[in-house]
């Protein structure tokens, strides 16, 4: 099954509770075998050409220390990952009336030592994005080897989420989260889904 249509057999309606009652939600065994071990082999194969995620023009940033490829029509394989974001954010749409139009995402990898400090990707709705997403690339991964996700609910509750193969997680932007310090090479597609002007439903 393709990864386009596999978002149609997500349980959907546990999700939008989730993402109702606490803000994010989380799904396992997203896609076939077949289609992981393509998709880390497409990521694995570009390592090369990922860069710092925390240096802009020059000013390195302290707060974090992954690298990241931003994903265009260069890498087909992850590009079928976002089209399943996008039948995702059309039922997004429709149950929370978010207004979401793209989905932007690049790969990322933390390598042993590498983190992400306390942080929101919507601060104060500065930006437009709306739903945060994290995709786990790698195939396997032990629980001692670090690099979770930890995240507070909008319920003011901490939640660690274990960086699990083929697990995707999805977080209202305006979340306040980090990444652990891995111990081993972890791999993730992180994905936005963006709206103009749409403002999170609370209620």
């Amino acid at each position: 099954m393709q990864p386009t249509s596999l978002a149609e057999s997500w349980n959907l309606e546990q999700i939008l509770d989730d993402l109702n009652e606490f803000g994010f939600a989380v799904i396992d065994d997203v896609y076939s075998h077949e289609y992981v071990h393509s998709l880390v082999h497409e990521c694995t194969s570009h390592l090369a050409e990922f860069r710092a995620a925390g240096v802009q023009n020059g000013v390195v940033s302290h707060i974090r220390s992954d690298h990241i490829l931003w994903i265009d029509g260069q890498l087909p394989i992850a590009q079928q990952h976002l089209k399943a974001l996008e039948v995702l954010s059309q039922t997004l749409n429709q149950a929370f009336y978010l207004g979401i139009k793209e989905v932007e995402a690049h790969f990322a990898c933390y390598n042993a030592g590498e983190f992400y400090a306390l942080h929101r990707d919507n601060p104060q709705q500065k930006n437009d994005r709306m739903i945060s997403t994290v995709f786990y690339v790698h195939e396997s991964w032990q629980e001692d080897w670090g690099g979770q996700l930890r995240l507070q609910d909008k319920n003011g509750q901490w939640h660690i989420i274990q960086p699990s193969p083929n697990r995707l997680a999805i977080f209202q932007s305006d979340l306040l989260h980090e990444v652990l310090r891995s111990k081993q090479q972890r791999l993730s597609i992180t994905a936005w889904l963006r709206s103009g002007s749409s403002i999170w439903n609370q209620g």
